[in-house]
């Protein structure tokens, strides 16, 4: 469903804020500190999940002062909806997983069924182990799938949108996180 830049603008111009950017930073810090103390010594493979994922996991890598390497996936159940359906992979890593630490990086866990379904591809692909990261969970008890290894933030049961996530192809590029106004 396609929107105008102007109907994007009116949701933000409604919309509550939910996180702002100090604690989505202080969110960020402390998850470093607890992936460095895990993975500082096993080399890990860390796979950013788009797009979603890119603002979140740019901040959070330049914090991960230790060997590693990263690359990006592409899975998604919304592509630009606001309800999920059937994942679609886009494009799957170029570094093989095979004997590696994969550490997963996303921007929202909501019911898991996204985030299950790519931990379950890398365990396919060989990871000798699989761990997820988000930045925000969804408070609330729907969850089907999968919940993250690490988390940053708790977000309400709403609609929410900015540092990565987007409404309706717009309003990624937020450095705070909003709720669509119910």
């Amino acid at each position: 469903m396609s929107i105008t830049a102007q109907h994007a603008q009116e949701v933000l111009d409604n919309a509550d804020l939910c996180l702002g950017r100090e604690q989505i930073s202080q969110a960020v810090q402390r998850l470093a500190v607890q992936i460095t103390e895990k993975y500082r010594h096993s080399n890990p493979l860390v796979l950013c999940v788009m797009n979603g994922g890119l603002i979140f996991c740019a901040e959070l890598l330049v914090q991960l002062r230790f060997v590693l390497q990263y690359d990006y996936i592409h899975a998604t159940r919304y592509q630009g909806a606001t309800r999920g359906g059937q994942l679609d992979w886009i494009a799957e890593s170029g570094i093989s997983l095979q004997g590696r630490h994969v550490l997963i990086v996303d921007d929202i866990n909501d019911e898991g069924l996204t985030l299950k379904a790519i931990v379950d591809h890398c365990k396919d692909k060989g990871a000798a182990s699989v761990a997820s990261v988000v930045m925000v969970e969804k408070q609330h008890q729907r969850r089907l799938g999968v919940e993250a290894d690490y988390c940053g933030l708790s977000v309400p049961d709403r609609y929410v949108f900015g540092y990565g996530m987007d409404y309706k192809g717009y309003l990624r590029n937020l450095p705070e996180i909003y709720a669509v106004k119910e």
